[in-house]
């Protein structure tokens, strides 16, 4: 009896580590490639050129974006979630749309939100209305879809910080003379603080929450005029 109790909690931790792993992967077709959140921007400025300005670049976005917007986030809307409390979901889905300050970044969380959305119900995993609010962004459907896949509450945060990370990098791949072992070098550099910044989320208060990149803003909102792009934030 024990031998299948363990095998069956093995089997659903697999299933859950997949779900994950499909979620976040950049083969998911939701377009999120399409997207470098001011990052090529920067670039163009010359605020990030190389290597080592693309890791502080990182780790400012971290520490004071993700840790203090999404990844906490993700976690109130977990425990909304699992209490079934579709109120707070919306708050906080509404909240996130009002943190994004241009119309890029605001493009790029209803548009991702769509499409996770579409890809969802052509998978039967789309939930009833009552769950979610109409036009979620993507962030309250990425923690709807990694709840109902059973993936734990640190890890669908982590998730979301490396689906971030390998993206980005992607976009500096494309756009920047960086080659792919710099990129693995980044991500060897920002793997520690990657959990330390979702320590970090889970322990803050509402109050505490609310990103703080005026950089990320003005890039963002400088893009919208580039005259040449590759990407359409």
């Amino acid at each position: 009896m024990t031998t299948t109790t363990t095998m069956s909690t093995e089997t659903n931790d697999d299933l859950a580590l997949l779900g994950l792993m499909q979620l976040v992967s950049p083969a998911l077709p939701i377009g999120a490639f399409a997207f470098s959140q001011g990052l090529e921007s920067a670039f163009e400025l010359g605020w990030v050129s190389d290597e080592a300005s693309l890791a502080e670049w990182l780790e400012g976005v971290l520490e004071d974006g993700l840790t203090r917007c999404e990844l906490p986030v993700i976690a109130r809307l977990y425990d909304a979630l699992n209490e079934g409390d579709s109120a707070a979901v919306a708050e906080w889905d509404a909240w996130l749309a009002a943190t994004r300050e241009t119309a890029e970044l605001a493009a790029e969380e209803s548009r991702l939100g769509a499409s996770l959305a579409r890809l969802l119900g052509s998978l039967s995993l789309l939930p009833e209305k009552e769950w979610l609010p109409d036009q979620a962004g993507y962030v309250t459907l990425f923690a709807y879809t990694a709840f109902t896949r059973k993936v734990g509450r640190r890890q669908a945060l982590l998730g979301f910080g490396w689906a971030w990370l390998e993206n980005q990098l992607a976009v500096a791949c494309k756009a920047l003379p960086l080659g792919h072992t710099a990129a693995q070098r980044l991500i060897e550099r920002l793997r520690p603080a990657l959990s330390r910044a979702v320590d970090e989320a889970l322990t803050l208060d509402d109050s505490e929450l609310g990103p703080a990149l005026p950089g990320v803003a003005l890039a963002s909102a400088l893009h919208e005029t580039q005259y040449s792009r590759l990407f359409r934030s």
